[in-house]
């Protein structure tokens, strides 16, 4: 019989107890590492087997780690975490700070993998499949909303939490981030973004719109060929649309829906990594693709008049 996989988690609050609950799932023995006492607590009734104050409490013979911290500490867990040479599994995006990122990809290019959600949804994967059909001809433009009131996030601001996520579907659906040409932000009263408007390449074009600031919550993708457009609007439907023709014409007709898995993209990417800790393929986005994800924000963020790239 196969022995449970042992698994550290640094961080089990927002985003950290859905991580636990699905290593749970997986039959993972999960060692948790919080300072925060409401935290502990809830990791225990969720089943983590042991609960440590430090990543020095973290045995080095754990068969690997999953970083759920806020941003601003990424760098420097996986930093820490690195000498120990096990795969380490980090929450996008990989670090707020391009230069942090690019070290860590040429340091650990085969053992840090980034947890980029969006790539193992069914519906990101079926406009994948419309787009390398060739069913609808030549892709022309993707584009990309994620708007909502609010980010519960404090240690960085909106952009650099919503952004990341369309960076990876672009990247997962074209195979790259293409340039940034134009960006265009809306900061708050303390200097933070609130949102932003960005374009990249030009064949395909791209456009991305985030922001926290919308009275509506909004998850759109939508892919605009020349004959026709495929698009996911509800990211928990059991269908992506389709519709044939130009564009000029109007059609009374509805769309095609397209029916696609309902498995949830969070437990997905945490099966994939189990895989692979047991020998099996490694996580969509290596450390080479969250490195490219941060420095792709920092400049559009550049270009919008924040920061330098």
């Amino acid at each position: 019989m196969t022995r449970p996989l042992r698994i550290g988690l640094i961080g089990c609050g927002r985003w950290g107890r859905h991580i636990l609950r699905d290593l749970v799932t997986l039959e993972c023995e999960t060692w948790v590492m919080t300072g925060d006492q409401e935290h502990a607590e809830r990791a225990l009734q969720l089943g983590a087997v042991r609960l440590v104050s430090s990543l020095d409490g973290l045995p080095e013979s754990l068969d690997g780690y999953i970083v759920a911290a806020p941003t601003v500490y990424h760098g420097e867990i996986v930093l820490q975490l690195m000498n120990r040479q096990r795969p380490i599994f980090v929450e996008k995006p990989l670090t707020n700070d391009p230069r942090i990122a690019a070290d860590i990809a040429t340091r650990a290019p085969e053992t840090v993998f980034v947890m980029d959600k969006w790539r193992y949804h069914p519906g990101i994967d079926e406009i994948g499949a419309v787009i390398r059909s060739g069913e609808l001809g030549p892709l022309r433009q993707l584009s990309l909303r994620r708007v909502q009131w609010g980010c519960p996030h404090e240690d960085v601001d909106p952009v650099w939490i919503l952004l990341p996520h369309d960076l990876s579907i672009i990247l997962h659906l074209l195979g790259e981030i293409p340039a940034a040409l134009y960006a265009t932000a809306r900061p708050g009263p303390d200097g933070s973004l609130l949102s932003m408007f960005a374009v990249l390449g030009a064949s395909p074009q791209v456009t991305i719109e985030v922001s926290s600031v919308n009275p509506r919550t909004e998850r759109a993708i939508v892919a605009g060929f020349e004959f026709g457009a495929a698009a996911m609007v509800d990211p928990m439907a059991d269908h992506i649309l389709i519709r044939r023709g130009s564009g000029l014409e109007a059609t009374p007709e509805s769309p095609e829906r397209r029916a696609i898995s309902q498995s949830l993209p969070l437990f997905l990417e945490l099966e994939r990594f189990v895989g692979h800790l047991r020998g099996g393929p490694p996580p969509l986005s290596c450390v080479a693709d969250g490195a490219m994800t941060v420095r792709r924000l920092a400049q559009l963020r550049a270009l919008a008049g924040f920061g330098r790239a």
